[in-house]
């Protein structure tokens, strides 16, 4: 056998710690890219209001609204705006903002984020606004963070799942539209890093405030540790009660303002797997035919093969033991129960809603020992990444 020399050995560790420098380094220049993305979302006037996509015209728009200086388009609007205003009003008292947007019992029961923004912006409406613009970039800083708790920025590897996350279809989705789903993100993260130091009650409670966001976010109670012994065992029922605590006490508040319209909007779910068949074979069978492959509508299908890709990868890894590997499976089921208009890629909600499960998916593809399985599996799950640069260009040019 070669002995090693000291020599050897202390080059080896430069070697290896020039490699981890250049791979922040590299980290380091994606943020400033993600942050000079969102500067190009700044107008004079109107701050970072473009992130929220209000119409032109008074249609969507309630009263007190008009006078609060904010970004309109020309064409389209999104659901952003409708959590935007309902921060104006985050104890949904005023009928007014309810006459301005579409199912707004269904707006008032994802009130966090809405409350987050009157919080920051001091519950001064111009204020307001602009905080409820930027949540999601602070959301997506603290992830670029967090995230390196699971995957380290030591390798190519690591870079490139690192990469992937934060510059997904769903999380950029997220961004550009002022949407609920990275902030979610951030409390399923934590959650998910609390359940993993063995703080079990603490995760229900990140899960509970994370369910006020947005209902389906209460999957994360999948992150409780597996039950060691009856004590434990006594303790899961509580943590489950823990994490539905919170939105149950908003929807019966809310059931005094609302009464019987207060479940309007809840057929988000069908019989599992309908929806997906449907958009698998709208896509392959007339999007393509009719647009091309190489068209918007055809790159639609690496979303959806990304997606599949995933949720195979959850189900052939089995490691059940894993907070993270739980969660993923939580959402792959999810998938399976969304209704048209989620899975519908044209919307952009079906990778921001399945954002847990991408990110679940990396995180488990950081302990595939082989470099073999490792390329093919990271490329096929991540494919979604060909079409995020079309919802917020991060590239200068």
């Amino acid at each position: 056998m070669t002995d090693v020399l000291p020599g050897d050995l202390e080059q080896a560790a430069k070697n290896a710690s020039r490699t981890q420098m250049v791979h922040r380094g590299i980290a380091v220049a994606c943020v400033i890219l993600f942050l000079g993305s969102v500067a190009r979302f700044y107008h004079p006037g109107t701050g970072f209001t473009a992130f929220i996509t209000f119409p032109e015209g008074h249609e969507h728009v309630s009263a007190a609204m008009r006078d609060v200086p904010h970004f309109h388009y020309r064409d389209g609007t999104y659901d952003g705006q409708f959590y935007a205003q309902r921060a104006l009003d985050p104890l949904v008292r005023d009928a007014a903002y309810d006459r301005a947007m579409d199912l707004a019992p269904y707006r008032a029961r994802r009130i966090l984020f809405s409350w987050t923004a009157y919080a920051l912006g001091l519950g001064r409406p111009a204020w307001i606004l602009q905080a409820y613009a930027l949540q999601n970039v602070g959301a997506w800083l603290i992830l670029a963070a967090l995230l390196t708790r699971w995957i380290p920025l030591s390798s190519s590897r690591g870079l490139a799942m690192w990469t992937a996350c934060l510059f997904s279809h769903g999380m950029l989705w997220s961004v550009r539209f002022a949407l609920l789903d990275a902030p979610s993100l951030v409390l399923i993260s934590l959650a998910v890093l609390t359940a993993e130091k063995g703080r079990p009650l603490a995760a229900a409670c990140l899960t509970g405030v994370a369910g006020l966001g947005r209902e389906t976010n209460v999957l994360a109670s999948a992150a409780q540790p597996i039950p060691a012994d009856w004590r434990s065992l006594a303790r899961l029922p509580i943590a489950i009660a823990v994490a539905a605590l919170p939105l149950l006490i908003w929807l019966d508040y809310l059931r005094s303002i609302y009464r019987s319209t207060l479940l309007s909007g809840t057929n988000q779910l069908v019989l599992p797997g309908t929806a997906l068949t449907e958009t698998w074979r709208n896509v392959l069978f007339h999007q393509i035919p009719t647009h091309g492959a190489l068209s918007l509508q055809g790159l639609w299908l690496w979303l959806l093969f990304a997606l599949a890709a995933q949720a195979c990868y959850v189900l052939v890894r089995l490691e059940y033991r894993k907070p993270w590997w739980r969660v993923a499976a939580a959402y792959a089921v999810l998938m399976l129960l969304l209704d048209r208009d989620l899975a519908n890629p044209n919307t952009g909600a079906i990778t921001r809603v399945l954002l847990p499960l991408t990110v679940g998916f990396n995180v488990l593809l950081t302990s595939e020992p082989s470099s073999r399985r490792f390329w093919p599996w990271f490329v096929a799950g991540n494919t979604h990444l060909v079409l995020a640069h079309s919802v917020m260009p991060i590239l200068p040019w």
